[in-house]
């Protein structure tokens, strides 16, 4: 065990208690000496951490917290399938970075990296609101567990021959205007084709109300940030809107669903709806200062912008 250190006008101590690193900042060398034999004696933990279970964390936070979130099918999904775990039946007062470990290595034999780096945020923000709020643990076992190597970034874009096969499998042309859809499937070729010209994530299509489009202008209330945004529609995203003035009328899950389905209809592989965001923003930025581009999909942080703009070099060269 290390000494207490002298730092400036101050003495910093390290201490390890029942596995955990512990440390503080002392006036004097025998106040570190003193809280030193403290951390020995008495249990760092609050009393519920010594019979709750890791199941029960994720119990309790799916209950309380994750219901306040936009996301909470999702965060009600995992944090069941965690309970199931192993790393579920580790009490509290005993969970560590190894069993965060061995649960981090078993996901990585059965998802993809992407996935497990975000299960273990939301595993570590269990154990945040755990030890903040909670007391049943003092130290948090994911701090010092590394995350899965990020992916790369996707670069998918959309080819106009793509976007024609798709409408095709969803019984739609792509070039229509002013016809009133009259099935499901035309109402998601709209919504597709809808994305293309606004880089409008799904969840927010799906939400746009007749009263949320005045003149050019779509102001969605819900977006992924929690903010709501207002959108500016080109003249082909107005003639789409105008096909379907009361709104989409399907939900996330349907459009995620029939989109699956028209793309293997299609032939087409690699392509998610999510990457008519990666094509508009693309096409966008041909047309609006940077800055208006990221105020128009929703980013923050204009270097957000980078993940989704994916023009080609040969494209950039032939504009050279």
């Amino acid at each position: 065990m290390a000494a207490p250190r002298k730092l400036g006008a101050k003495w910093i101590h390290r201490v390890q208690v029942d596995g955990k690193r512990v440390s503080g900042t002392f006036d004097t060398k025998a106040a570190a000496l003193a809280w030193e034999a403290e951390q020995r004696v008495t249990t760092p933990k609050g009393k519920a951490g010594l019979t709750k279970t890791c199941a029960d964390a994720f119990e309790k936070y799916e209950l309380e917290v994750s219901k306040t979130k936009r996301g909470y099918r999702w965060e009600a999904l995992r944090l069941a399938a965690m309970a199931e775990t192993d790393l579920g039946k580790v009490k509290m007062a005993d969970v560590s970075t190894t069993h965060v470990a061995a649960w981090r290595d078993q996901r990585l034999r059965q998802v993809a990296p992407g996935s497990v780096t975000r299960e273990m945020n939301l595993l570590s923000h269990v154990f945040s609101v755990a030890r903040k709020e909670w007391k049943w643990i003092s130290e948090s076992p994911t701090t010092d567990v590394a995350r899965p190597k990020s992916p790369p970034a996707r670069n998918r874009l959309v080819s106009q021959k793509e976007i024609e096969a798709i409408c095709v499998a969803l019984g739609w042309r792509h070039d229509v205007v002013g016809v009133a859809p009259t099935t499901k499937q035309q109402r998601i070729a709209l919504a597709f084709l809808f994305a293309i010209e606004t880089a409008m994530r799904a969840g927010e299509i799906c939400s746009l109300q007749e009263a949320d489009v005045t003149g050019r202008v779509a102001r969605l209330h819900i977006t992924k940030n929690g903010l709501p945004r207002d959108v500016p529609l080109s003249a082909r995203a107005l003639e789409i809107w105008q096909m379907v003035p009361e709104g989409f009328g399907v939900t996330s899950a349907t459009l995620d669903a029939m989109f699956r389905k028209a793309r293997e209809k299609a032939g087409i592989e690699g392509m998610t709806f999510h990457d008519t965001r990666h094509e508009a923003i693309t096409r966008l930025a041909k047309k609006l200062h940077v800055l208006d581009l990221a105020r128009m999909v929703g980013h923050s942080d204009i270097r957000q912008l980078q993940t989704y703009y994916n023009e080609t070099a040969a494209d950039i060269a032939a504009r050279l």
